[in-house]
């Protein structure tokens, strides 16, 4: 555009030469070209400068965002596997996972029974802890993935095969799936508090003691109850039937847990837990039919 006007200028700074030489009266003024150029000068500089402001803005734009992304609070598909873990690190004295672990080539069975179920795509890590504390349990993680806690003691307690620990994991990631533990410690605030942001804002401490105590009550001391553990009893009968080796290996599995409950004090707890075994058995056992 600056080219074109300058363009037009000079045409008529040589016009107007030319009128002078014919003895006529110029139809313009003559042109000062230094003028000229300084005006191109201001308006190349004002254009870098602004250049330069806009540049400055959007990098003070992108530093704030960068900074206020380091107070984002764990989305959804995140959050849980944060303080699952969260929840593991704080109770390391009470769950005792810092030890030596046995190999039991626990991954590779439970991947293989999980494959011949036809669950292809679960994701999930199994965390052995030598206390009687717990003797199993699954907390929530990323999208589609379950820790996996699993008590040494009591798998060496009632002398467990592979197949019918698989079979327990099973269970358990059923109540994962079913969604009781997180309705369970998802305390008031919670659905606004996951995925949010605290930057210049303090950030909900009691909220997450809230959530960290209602994990404790519900693994140490509340559990499932009984309409729970039925529909997940009816579930495994449901995934097992179709193979007699799996069906019975969890039969005979809640018949060991019966008797360790019943006959030793360490697990006791258990039913408050994972109430009444012995109630699965029953409800595993086909119904007779009345002769009339």
């Amino acid at each position: 555009m600056k080219s074109l006007i300058l363009l037009t200028l000079l045409s008529l700074s040589i016009f107007s030469a030319e009128k002078k030489e014919d003895g006529l009266e110029p139809m313009v003024e003559p042109i000062e070209f230094d003028k000229i150029k300084d005006v191109i000068k201001k308006d190349r500089l004002k254009s870098t400068v602004t250049k330069k402001k806009k540049k400055i803005v959007q990098k003070k734009k992108e530093r704030t965002e960068q900074k206020m992304r380091r107070y984002d609070i764990p989305s959804e598909d995140e959050f849980w596997s944060f303080f699952s873990e969260y929840w593991l690190v704080k109770n390391v004295t009470i769950l005792k996972w810092d030890f030596k672990k046995p190999d039991y080539g626990l991954e590779v069975s439970f991947r293989r029974f999980l494959e011949d179920l036809g669950l292809f795509e679960v994701k999930y890590r199994i965390l052995l802890v030598n206390t009687p504390d717990i003797s199993h349990f699954a907390l929530p993680s990323n999208n589609n993935e379950v820790i996996f806690i699993l008590g040494v003691p009591f798998i060496r307690t009632l002398d467990l095969s592979k197949l019918e620990i698989s079979i327990l994991l099973l269970e358990d990631y059923l109540r994962v799936k079913e969604g009781y533990f997180k309705d369970f410690v998802s305390v008031k605030g919670t659905k606004d508090f996951i995925g949010g942001n605290f930057y210049n804002k303090d950030l909900n401490k009691k909220l997450m003691k809230e959530i960290s105590e209602k994990y404790d009550e519900i693994i140490f001391d509340k559990g499932f109850n009984f309409q729970q553990q039925f529909k997940v009893t009816n579930k495994m009968n449901a995934m097992l039937k179709s193979n007699i080796k799996w069906w019975n290996g969890y039969f005979l599995l809640l018949n060991k847990i019966d008797n360790l409950v019943k006959t030793n004090i360490l697990y006791q707890k258990y039913l408050k837990i994972y109430p009444s075994p012995e109630l699965q058995i029953g409800w595993l056992k086909p119904q007779k039919k009345q002769v009339l």
